[in-house]
């Protein structure tokens, strides 16, 4: 049997790309523009785009390289074929497209391309005329100097896309910094380039220049203006950083341009995951756009190039360390996340966060560097509850604690000992904080044994033990300590209650080995309403007070209350009313 060749539906084309390649028909003019200046780039660039418009209908001139008869019917005719690959298929570097369907997206606008051009290459000018159902035909045409000239007409319901106004907007977005003259309506769009190049002698001027460029693009004027450079992606350009804190999982979209020509406005993936807090706007000669021209084709050059880009964002923040101290602190309290997840790591990022980011601590505010000088023998916490619940009781005891709960701050707590193998932070326990306090003297603590009987028969279901200490701050009645063995088995207990019967079984053989430390209820005798309750006599509501103090310190301690606990809160809160309300000397 013959071979028979594929027949094309280029109304089926030109619906593909306008519903799925193309995000918007407004790119036909950015894809006449590419072909243009590739035109012209093939006959050694420095050329001029002119733009005529009015009427419904557009011209686009270039002086470029033009077509031969010949090429005109094997490049014109031919879904998918570009003068703009080499022999073996792969991109030739000096062009902008490279996939042989930009012409097809005038389609998108229009029912019929004409295309006029002469070959610089030598042959007489030839018209080709194409209609959106698939025919064209081609035929002699008066052209004198070389070059191309595309002419269309709107198709009904888009001569909006080809008047005046939206044509000059157009090719000030996509062709403002092309490296050629372009011109729309006898106004000059091209200028000085991209601004980042723009000579200047004064570095303060330079600066406002960008910042004003910011401003323009963005709407914000940037905490700093970082310069870019890849040179091995061809890529230059800037990164403005964030005047105000921005969520870490916002997608950072940056503007991109592919040799001049701006490939899309929300590139996203440009910069590691880390530097979300800042946007760029960069040109790159060597990194490939997709077939839509509407992003960046995920290949090993990208990835080195977010590499790169990552390592000039960092080497920015390790020389404002250096040199601005303040204005680091500045953006620290801007974009902390960002340079922690860097520091997770960076060593250089690990420093910069040890040495100039605030933590919280029992001490007050101050870094992870000057709380261990303070504190050699220091302690972190891994929650944000477990911290609030004990750091003014360590630091009443002179044990300084540090919050570890918020994001990464464990993780970077761990990784100091990278820096020098002598730093110690220790994980908190919090039964250790008992050893810290003071006890009793023996005459006190053999008179308060029939009280700490009573007690402890009222929390004895609860599984809690009670002791009385001596600590600061005195204006604490009582706190609840649970080691991390005894959470666990809290934990565990608490997964057996909710669990069904098999995994209630495997749950409580596991408990059965787990130890049998059980939490604390410290009273503090230095106290006074603990101390009034612990002189209470056998007719005095010791047990409802016991356990209102220890609902208390759940409470206080933002501990997880289990039923159990909610009903004793409940009944010895409205105990204690009925004791108040009936008691013959009520307090």
């Amino acid at each position: 049997m013959a071979e028979q060749a594929f027949q094309v539906d280029l109304r089926g084309v030109v619906d593909l790309l306008s519903r799925h390649l193309y995000a918007s028909p407004r790119v036909y003019l950015r894809e006449l523009l590419q072909n243009a200046v590739d035109a012209i780039t093939a006959r050694g660039g420095g050329g001029r785009v002119e733009i005529e418009t009015g009427g419904g209908t557009l011209r686009v001139h270039d002086d470029g390289v033009g077509l031969t008869e010949g090429e005109v019917h094997t490049l014109l005719a031919t879904i998918g074929r570009s003068s703009k690959r080499d022999e073996l298929g792969f991109a030739r570097h000096d062009f902008l497209g490279q996939f042989g369907i930009g012409l097809l997206s005038a389609f998108l606008v229009a029912d019929e391309i004409e295309v006029v051009t002469r070959s610089a290459r030598g042959g007489g000018a030839v018209r080709w005329t194409g209609r959106s159902e698939g025919s064209y035909r081609v035929e002699p045409a008066e052209r004198h100097e070389p070059g191309t000239t595309v002419t269309l007409r709107a198709r009904p319901g888009a001569g909006e896309l080809l008047s005046p106004p939206v044509v000059a907007d157009l090719a000030r977005t996509y062709g403002s910094l092309l490296p050629v003259e372009l011109v729309v309506d006898g106004v000059p769009v091209t200028g000085d380039g991209p601004p980042w190049l723009v000579s200047r002698r004064d570095p303060a001027v330079r600066r406002r220049a960008l910042e004003k460029y910011c401003e323009e693009l963005y709407g914000f004027t940037p905490f700093d203006v970082v310069d870019l450079d890849v040179p091995e992606a061809g890529l230059t350009g800037v990164a403005f950083v964030l005047p105000q804190a921005v969520s870490p999982t916002a997608r950072a979209a940056h503007r991109v341009y592919v040799k001049r020509m701006l490939l899309a406005e929300s590139v996203e993936g440009l910069l590691p995951e880390w530097a979300f807090f800042a946007r760029c706007v960069v040109d790159a000669g060597e990194l490939r756009p997709t077939a839509s021209r509407e992003a960046l084709y995920e290949d090993e050059l990208l990835d080195a190039t977010r590499e790169g880009l990552g390592d000039v964002l960092r080497q920015w923040l390790v020389k404002l360390a250096e040199t601005d101290p303040a204005r680091l602190r500045g953006f620290l309290r801007l974009h902390q996340l960002g340079v922690k997840a860097m520091a997770l790591h960076d060593d250089d990022m690990l420093r910069i966060v040890d040495r100039w980011l605030e933590y919280e601590t029992s001490a007050g505010p101050m870094t992870l560097h000057e709380f261990r000088r303070r504190h050699p023998d220091g302690r972190f916490t891994t929650s944000v509850d477990e911290f609030r619940r004990l750091s003014s009781v360590a630091g009443a005891q002179g044990v300084g604690l540090v919050n570890g709960g918020y994001v990464h701050d464990t993780e970077i707590i761990g990784r100091l000992p990278d820096l020098d193998p002598d730093i110690r932070l220790t994980r908190l326990d919090p039964a250790e904080l008992t050893t810290t306090f003071g006890v009793l003297d023996p005459a006190a603590e053999l008179s308060l044994r029939p009280f700490l009987a009573a007690a402890q028969r009222a929390v004895e279901r609860l599984g809690c033990e009670v002791v009385i200490r001596d600590f600061d701050p005195a204006s604490l009645p009582a706190l609840y300590l649970t080691s991390r063995d005894a959470q666990f088995r809290e934990e565990l207990t608490r997964a057996q209650d909710e669990a069904d019967e098999l995994w209630a079984g495997i749950l409580g053989a596991v408990n059965a080995t787990a130890g049998v430390e059980r939490p604390q209820l410290v009273l503090n005798y230095r106290n006074p309403l603990a101390r009034r309750i612990t002189s209470l006599g056998e007719d005095g509501p010791v047990e409802l007070a016991v356990q209102a103090l220890y609902g208390q310190a759940l409470l206080l301690g933002h501990h997880p209350l289990r039923p159990a606990d909610t009903a004793v809160l409940n009944r010895s809160f409205i105990g204690l009313l009925e004791w108040a309300v009936h008691a013959p000397e009520a307090p």
